[in-house]
């Protein structure tokens, strides 16, 4: 997703501030780019909150102000019936909340002083509410939702605009790995355009497909009585199928 949306911001003529832990994927991205902007490079682990300092301060130094951060970073671990690694639970909440942090930290620190400024922050729609063998998953992505949506109360009056992205199933390496349906999978690129859409809209929630997103909205709202005996039905239809 992250690369999709870095070659559509290109497209639309901004200049894109890439980061990943490894130089030469960057430099990959950097030649696949085309339009009237440009992809620079700045290498770094989310997971490294000293080096995110770093390049937020480094980006602002080679080539002003940050204008808007799509914090990405995630990675996916799935539970097996009636158990739960704890190690799993360190790496994913590692990337998936630390690593949005360890970013999230510095810019609103260098955004809030001059009252302007925009953060969006890729979650999912996953974080709504609890799914079978998604209690890692899930709850990192919630975990960022409340995020973004506790910190607005004190960004939003001081000129920072913090945003919430939650997809759906989009078609990449992390999801080519699963084993279950996946309603409504989108490709990355028709996913980059409705996050770009989005962020130069402002929307403080960008979620798509709509599809799914307005099922999973509205299954927010179900009683607990009501809510677990619908999903218990639905996986023992899936069970069957």
């Amino acid at each position: 997703i992250g690369r999709a949306v870095t070659l559509e911001v290109v497209q639309r003529g901004f200049t894109v501030a890439a980061t990943t832990r490894r130089l030469d994927a960057l430099e990959a991205l950097a030649r696949l780019a085309s339009g009237p902007g440009r992809v620079v490079a700045h290498v770094g682990d989310v997971r490294d909150a000293g080096r995110m300092a770093e390049i937020v301060d480094s980006i602002e130094r080679l080539h002003g102000p940050i204008a808007l951060a799509f914090l990405n970073a995630g990675a996916a671990a799935y539970t097996q019936p009636g158990r739960l690694d704890p190690e799993a639970v360190e790496d994913i909440y590692g990337v998936n909340v630390f690593g949005v942090a360890n970013a999230l930290g510095p810019l609103l620190d260098r955004m809030t002083p001059r009252g302007s400024g925009q953060i969006a922050v890729n979650a999912s729609l996953a974080g709504y509410r609890a799914l079978p063998r998604a209690a890692i998953y899930g709850s990192s992505k919630a975990a960022l939702i409340h995020l973004v949506e506790a910190l607005r109360f004190d960004a939003e009056p001081r000129g920072v605009r913090l945003q919430i992205v939650n997809p759906g199933f989009v078609s990449t390496p992390m999801t080519d790995r699963n084993d279950f349906p996946m309603p409504f999978l989108m490709e990355a690129d028709v996913a980059a355009r409705l996050i770009c859409d989005g962020m130069l809209r402002g929307d403080r929630e960008i979620a798509f497909p709509r599809r799914l997103a307005m099922p999973m909205k509205a299954m927010r709202l179900l009683p607990r009585w009501l809510y677990d005996p619908v999903i218990r039905r639905l996986l023992r239809q899936r069970r069957k199928g």
